[in-house]
């Protein structure tokens, strides 16, 4: 800044008051503005973060703190924070916290120097204590976007989708096909998807279907989850028609396992997902699934942390706790029961013994 001034040849609180829009008490001429304005362009001048929190003016700097930067649902996230973020004037500093304790901890302290005015967290990061608590014990705002809607004690102010609302159109889907058999995948630890699983288990119960034992599978959340839940599934002695999968992202693993040995999807075995990723209209079949307001989540998230809310670290009432419902988006990979379910499938023959295997699939009506 004082290079500006000098360069300008005014005096440095001059400059700081314009680039800054700051009111002043003796009148500067647009003149002089225009020329100050055009050094500071001409010299690269940025404004400092931390010396600009120093003073006491918002750094514009937006900490995300992602549980998995590998999930194409937090991709996308990313990619709606940094628009939302953007609008509002702010930078978004990134960090991954799907790593060891320790470097999650560290993460915090990263953000924390480069003085963020607020910190959002994507996705539930609960299993990670020591960094939770660090952000607790800071005096930076922080909110938690899918974080799970109905958990007790949340720390921030948290934005989430209504899970058990749209497990519930998954299943009424499913039912009114007249499926009864329905088997549930999905991750054990993550607060989003044990509230899904606790919908899936009560709808059942209150529809009087049974759960057979070995229906619900706990898996890792990827494609490689959905092949291992669809192996050990088709396995048990009374196969299910329908598998409800907890994220997109496994239904995908679930529909290339069963391509890959020859079951038919949705004649011989329907599958849905959760999410609607980019991805799930262009899969073979199209899934169905529902779709997350992603949109509407992240800008009240954001809203929320740089925004003129009333709510603040410290204060004596409860943090704001808001709840989007999803839609259903019925596609190609749901179907009326067939009979008995799936056969045990003979998996496919190998692409480099069979050139007609390197024939690619189109769904002519992909939605």
């Amino acid at each position: 800044m004082q290079d500006v001034a000098d360069a300008a040849g005014v005096a440095q609180s001059t400059v700081s008051r314009i680039l800054n829009d700051a009111p002043v008490l003796i009148r500067v001429s647009e003149e002089t503005r225009e020329r100050v304005r055009a050094v500071a362009i001409e010299l690269g001048y940025r404004p400092h973060p931390f010396a600009r929190s120093l003073r006491g003016a918002p750094s514009m700097l937006l900490g995300a703190v992602v549980r998995d930067v590998t999930d194409p649902f937090f991709a996308g996230a990313i990619e709606v924070l940094s628009i939302e973020a953007k609008e509002r004037g702010y930078s978004v500093v990134l960090g991954h916290a799907r790593a060891k304790a320790d470097e999650a901890l560290a993460l915090t302290a990263v953000l924390e120097a480069r003085q963020c005015d607020a910190i959002v967290l994507l996705g539930d990061l609960r299993d990670q204590p020591r960094l939770v608590e660090d952000l607790r014990k800071s005096q930076v705002r922080v909110v938690a976007l899918w974080h799970g809607s109905s958990e007790r004690s949340h720390e921030f102010p948290t934005v989430s989708v209504d899970n058990a609302a749209g497990i519930r159109d998954l299943l009424t889907h499913l039912t009114l096909l007249g499926h009864r058999r329905i088997a549930f995948v999905g991750p054990d630890s993550l607060g989003d998807i044990r509230e899904r699983q606790a919908a899936y288990e009560a709808y059942l119960h209150a529809a009087r279907i049974e759960v057979p034992a070995g229906y619900i599978r706990h898996v890792p959340n990827g494609i490689a989850g959905g092949e291992l839940a669809f192996s050990a599934l088709l396995d048990l002695p009374q196969r299910p028609t329908a598998i409800l999968a907890a994220t997109d992202i496994i239904a995908m693993g679930l529909i290339h396992a069963a391509y890959e040995s020859g079951v038919s999807v949705p004649a011989e075995l329907s599958i849905v997902g959760f999410d609607d990723i980019a991805i799930a209209a262009a899969a073979v079949p199209s899934l169905t699934t529902v779709k997350m307001p992603m949109s509407k989540i992240v800008s009240a998230g954001v809203e929320l942390a740089v925004g003129d809310g009333t709510w603040s670290p410290g204060a004596t009432q409860e943090p704001p706790r808001l709840i989007f419902k999803p839609k259903l988006i019925v596609r190609r990979s749901t179907a009326a029961p067939s009979g008995r379910g799936p056969k045990r499938p003979s998996r496919r023959p190998d692409m480099r013994d069979d050139p007609a295997a390197h024939a690619v699939s189109v769904d002519p009506g992909g939605d």
